[in-house]
């Protein structure tokens, strides 16, 4: 395994454009540091989105990979993120659960009539858990954040939906600019088992946000 800490504005994988990523700037570095020839093998077992910043974690191998993505698939993985957020949620812990639909790079939160009516083919269950860390005299809030769910800009989607988004996200309604156009969103943490040794391992950020 390889675990990075990606910042803000940088792919985790290659788009088939010239520009950087953090997959290939991680190959560089294995190839490198164990004077590999060759091709590396290197495969990101999750993705997090180019404005977010935070854990990324990468399979070395085949078998790892394998063993990796079905712990992201099946929940048995640990992912806490970060999230500074305009206002302040009605209360300092909690859980959001809505319903989501993917629509043209974007995730909107679905009304009960759209939720009753296509059923799971066209709206997907969102859950997350919150926790209040901090609030800041410019009116801001520090989320910690839980997934119980995996969906397409979820956390983004729901903390909107919520009167809550995430500074410097213009898509889901912020008025308020963030570092070099990013997104106030971390991947703060990742614990999983061990491919090998089945031995739970946490991988955190180095900063907060």
């Amino acid at each position: 395994m390889l675990a990075a800490d990606k910042p803000h504005n940088l792919l985790t994988q290659p788009s088939g454009t010239d520009r950087d990523s953090l997959e290939a700037q991680a190959k560089l570095f294995i190839k490198n540091e164990f004077h590999k020839p060759g091709n590396v093998f290197l495969e990101a077992v999750h993705r997090i989105d180019r404005q977010a910043c935070g854990i990324v974690l990468f399979a070395r191998t085949s078998k790892a990979l394998s063993r990796l993505t079905e712990q992201i698939r099946n929940g048995s993985c640990r992912k806490i993120y970060r999230a500074l957020v305009t206002g302040r949620m009605p209360k300092d812990e909690g859980l959001l659960e809505d319903w989501l639909i993917h629509d043209d790079f974007k995730a909107v939160v679905a009304s009960k009539a759209v939720v009753a009516s296509s059923g799971s083919d066209g709206a997907k269950r969102a859950t997350l858990r919150y926790r209040l860390l901090e609030t800041r005299p410019d009116g801001h809030s520090l989320l910690e954040i839980q997934l119980e769910t995996g969906r397409y800009h979820q956390i983004r989607a729901q903390l909107a939906h919520a009167g809550c988004p995430i500074v410097g996200d213009d898509r889901y309604g912020s008025k308020e600019p963030y570092k070099n156009g990013a997104v106030a969103l971390q991947h703060a943490s990742l614990t999983i088992l061990h491919p090998d040794t089945k031995e739970p391992i946490t991988f955190e950020a180095n900063h907060t946000l």
